[in-house]
């Protein structure tokens, strides 16, 4: 799809609720587009990921696991390649890929249990004729139809191992898997589906849940130091603020462009509304306040295999400054964004955005002076972190090995690997 037609959809929003009336390919594009243009960013990618791969599910041609992990590994490298710098992208296929795996391994595992119930019910049933001259076998019943009163489970993947009195009245033999197939195709869609819902389910509903922690690891008289407070951290202050008394101390970067309303403008009045007092201050100001703060929050863009984070500009030098007057700095991070690997140097070194509010380009002189370099995101060593605040409830960095067990699979791994092959 050219870029014009894409930017028809200039919202997330817009797009999700346009993919029942687009082709899969026109869906995948338009997401790319916006994904490039930074039009879809942070928190909305993973919603916008989980969107998409079940728009594949549903709409991709396919007739085993093999090739329908094949699709998602597919579509997901093209999401990755168009942003690069948002792992939750990759974290949520991950997710997806082991939702499959786990769905094939059930359903195998019961057309086990099947195929050995029905042996056990073929060797158990006492024979009731005499024995017969050398002969054309006779027909003999399907184990599912002895009157045993024993009901055989049928799997998704071989729902007519075994065969019905109807299905092949001339042999008695089972329908061949060739015919079983559709059958199966269509119930595993449905429980892949089914499993993505759920996983959006989490995405939507991680910011309350760790909301819901917010009156253990905030008291009564607290000085909180919030560094440029997301989304997730908002929500986290008022609902602290509707249990609690304390203070928070609003930190962010200055801003360049000398808007008249102050940063946070609505979080502020949320809070002084419950009661809360605020601080407004400069990033550059910070360490002065530290002695008086009594903990440090801010959110996570990626959770690292390590422990470590990505961050926003700026937040790792609060945790030095909080790590250097033992202050505990607490992360706010949901599951789906802790990523199965360590952070590359890429990530070390921080996302470069654009300088131009800082230095005019109308400035040529100091343009042709100076290389200016605005750096978007950093990189916080997990030395600085004392609590990992998930939708699960805190974490130490001792724990993470189990969480990313318990969602991501071992095959997946190394998908990034892949995502740089043409």
């Amino acid at each position: 799809m050219a870029p014009s037609q894409a930017a028809h959809v200039p919202t997330l929003d817009g797009l999700i609720k346009s993919f029942n009336n687009r082709t899969l390919e026109s869906s995948i594009e338009a997401l790319i587009f916006l994904l490039k243009r930074r039009q879809v960013k942070g928190d909305e990618c993973a919603k916008a990921t989980a969107h998409i791969l079940r728009q594949v599910v549903a709409k991709s041609k396919w007739t085993d696991v093999d090739q329908l992990l094949s699709r998602i590994q597919s579509a997901g490298s093209r999401l990755v390649r168009a942003a690069p710098l948002e792992p939750v992208i990759g974290n949520v296929v991950r997710r997806v890929l082991g939702l499959i795996r786990d769905e094939a391994s059930e359903d195998r595992n019961a057309d086990d249990l099947a195929s050995e119930a029905a042996s056990d019910i073929q060797s158990l049933t006492p024979s009731t004729h005499p024995p017969q001259r050398p002969g054309p076998a006779p027909i003999r019943p399907s184990p599912s139809v002895i009157s045993t009163g024993l009901q055989v489970s049928k799997s998704m993947f071989n729902l007519l191992s075994v065969a019905d009195p109807g299905d092949s009245p001339m042999t008695g033999a089972s329908t061949p898997m060739s015919q079983a197939q559709p059958a199966s195709v269509h119930a595993l869609r449905s429980e892949v589906m089914d499993g993505i819902e759920e996983i959006l389910d989490e995405i939507n509903q991680a910011d309350d849940q760790i909301a819901g922690f917010a009156d253990i690891q905030i008291h009564p008289g607290d000085y909180v130091l919030a560094y440029q407070p997301s989304r997730t951290v908002e929500r986290f202050l008022v609902k602290a603020a509707s249990k609690r008394r304390f203070t928070v101390i609003i930190a962010s970067l200055l801003n360049p462009d000398g808007a008249a309303e102050a940063p946070y403008a609505t979080l502020r009045k949320k809070l002084n509304a419950a009661g809360v007092d605020t601080i407004n201050l400069a990033s550059n100001g910070l360490m002065a306040y530290i002695p008086r703060v009594n903990k440090v929050i801010f959110s996570a863009k990626a959770v690292y295999q390590n422990g470590g984070l990505l961050v926003d500009s700026g937040s790792c030098i609060a945790a030095q400054a909080a790590h250097e007057y033992l202050k505990p700095v607490i992360a706010l991070c949901p599951v789906y964004k802790f990523c199965p690997e360590d952070p590359s140097d890429e990530v070390s070194r921080g996302e470069l955005g654009n300088p131009s509010s800082y230095v005019s380009y109308a400035n040529g002189p100091a343009v042709e002076a100076l290389d200016v370099e605005n750096t978007v995101t950093d990189y916080i060593p997990p030395e600085l972190i004392d609590v990992y605040l998930t939708n699960l409830g805190p974490q130490t960095r001792h724990h993470l090995a189990s969480i990313l067990a318990d969602h991501y699979k071992t095959e997946d791994i190394g998908f990034s690997l892949q995502l740089g092959e043409p």
